[in-house]
């Protein structure tokens, strides 16, 4: 039989065109990272979180009263560091009458200074927080001597910082003053203040009836607590003491992470502060906010507090000629308070 012829070949399959390595080689899908996609969303809330509080804070600063406290000219007086002048005025003109007897601020008109600070924050070491006492005894220039607290009721924030001067030979930098509804509402911003009492107080004259032991003070109670003199057998002198300690509560609250952190928290105290301060018209935001940082250390002990030294007490007082001398060179030369002077 003849050979099996063999068969015809079977023909290649089409080519096909080659690939270009793009599309060989596929490249892998990037996903977004979820991780980013919080950073990015997290950094946004964040900056319209900082526009509005910056806006915020321009507010509450259009908002404050400016006056013409400190004048161009100290003459002999100097000071090194920063030296503030802080009021505590018994302004009602902005309270109702409903809130004049809730408070218990009585219904007098005009103002009065009801307290009298200087803050001291010398060129380096521990600032302080000066009381003193409304009742002082001194000249006032362009009139006889009296109170000093008459120098603000005679001719306002500008004849008190003239009537310091002269008295101390201490140049004031600065003036900040807050009256009765503004401190109270401050306090309610914040949500109240902490304060511990050694002892009940009980002060009609003040509407305050507050346990001994640690509390939360409402605005009503804790302006009470700072009035707060009839019950005191060292009436000015125990009040500017309860003063001091209340002011550095309020600072505690007010820098705590828990007010500069939350913008609700922040947003209330920056609003109420606004509607509640007066300061002098060359006082600018970054003087504020030294003061805010003096006050903040002063109330976490980092800072002194103190009254002028006295060396006649009674209706009303006078100051140790000496004693207060020394005082008064500490704030001239920008220096620490003496040790020898702190209570």
């Amino acid at each position: 039989m003849p050979a099996d012829r063999p068969s015809a070949a079977t023909p290649p399959p089409p080519s096909r065109p080659p690939q270009s390595r793009r599309t060989r080689e596929a490249r892998p899908k990037r996903r977004r990272s979820g991780f980013g996609r919080f950073v990015r969303w997290l950094l946004a809330v964040v900056l319209i979180i900082v526009v509005a509080l910056v806006g915020l804070v321009w507010f509450a600063w259009s908002k404050i009263e400016k006056v013409d406290a400190i004048p161009d000219d100290h003459g002999s007086a100097t000071s090194a560091g920063q030296v503030f002048l802080v009021v505590g005025s018994d302004q009602r003109d902005d309270l109702t009458a409903e809130e004049q007897s809730e408070l218990g601020t009585g219904t007098a008109e005009g103002r009065r200074a009801d307290t009298i600070m200087l803050v001291h924050v010398p060129t380096s070491g521990r600032p302080a927080l000066i009381s003193i006492p409304r009742d002082s005894v001194v000249n006032i220039p362009g009139r006889e001597s009296g109170r000093i607290n008459g120098a603000y009721a005679f001719g306002g924030p500008a004849l008190l910082v003239e009537t310091i001067e002269a008295n101390t030979g201490v140049a004031i930098d600065d003036y900040v003053e807050i009256g009765f509804g503004g401190f109270a509402r401050i306090v309610d911003a914040l949500g109240g203040v902490e304060m511990c009492l050694d002892e009940a107080v009980q002060d009609e004259k003040a509407h305050i009836d507050l346990p001994a032991g640690c509390q939360e003070l409402g605005g009503t109670d804790a302006l009470g607590y700072a009035r707060a003199r009839s019950f005191d057998p060292r009436s000015d002198l125990g009040r500017v003491e309860r003063q001091r300690e209340l002011i550095g509560s309020i600072a505690d609250e007010a820098l705590s992470p828990g007010t500069l952190l939350n913008p609700f928290s922040f947003a209330r105290t920056a609003l109420a502060g606004g509607n509640a301060l007066v300061i002098d018209e060359g006082t600018g935001p970054l003087d504020m906010f030294g003061f805010v940082r003096a006050m903040g250390s002063i109330s976490s002990g980092s800072g002194d507090t103190l009254t002028v030294p006295l060396a006649r007490v009674g209706n009303t007082v006078d100051w140790d000629e000496a004693a207060a001398g020394e005082l008064w060179s500490a704030l001239q030369n920008g220096s620490p308070v003496p040790s020898s002077l702190l209570e």
